[in-house]
């Protein structure tokens, strides 16, 4: 079975990131990474560059589990692309970045975790980053 990590290059995917990783220890599984930005610009905060998921290939390589980092770009539907990925890896766990938003802001907005938290076929796991 597989943990899988909604990560983003944000205080929120760092959370999910390190989460994630206890997680998949904790279950003795595997841990599948991805970043999936909702477009295909370059300049999104949600993309993860090729240095930068180089540097969490580095971070998990000689860990305490095995890990998978993927990217799939321009998918559009960041949260249909988690789920599509929690379906083809039969996932056991899904770990999750959120902040806080206004209520206003999530009328308006949505929100991709509480999208994932709603379709996921297993169960979710969310966090929040530090306070600083």
């Amino acid at each position: 079975m597989t943990v899988v990590v909604a990560y983003a290059p944000t205080p929120e995917g760092e959370a999910a990131l390190s989460a994630g990783v206890e997680e998949a220890r904790r279950r003795g599984e595997e841990l599948f990474v991805l970043n999936a930005p909702a477009g295909t610009s370059l300049s999104e905060p949600t993309y993860a560059s090729p240095q930068q998921l180089e540097q969490v290939r580095e971070r998990l390589s000689g860990g305490a589990v095995r890990a998978q980092v993927v990217q799939r770009m321009g998918q559009g539907d960041v949260a249909a692309v988690v789920v599509e990925a929690l379906h083809e890896l039969s996932a056991s766990a899904v770990v999750v970045g959120h902040r806080r938003r206004t209520p206003v802001g999530k009328l308006i907005m949505g929100s991709v975790a509480q999208r994932i938290i709603l379709d996921a076929p297993c169960p979710v796991v969310t966090v929040k980053p530090a306070a600083h």
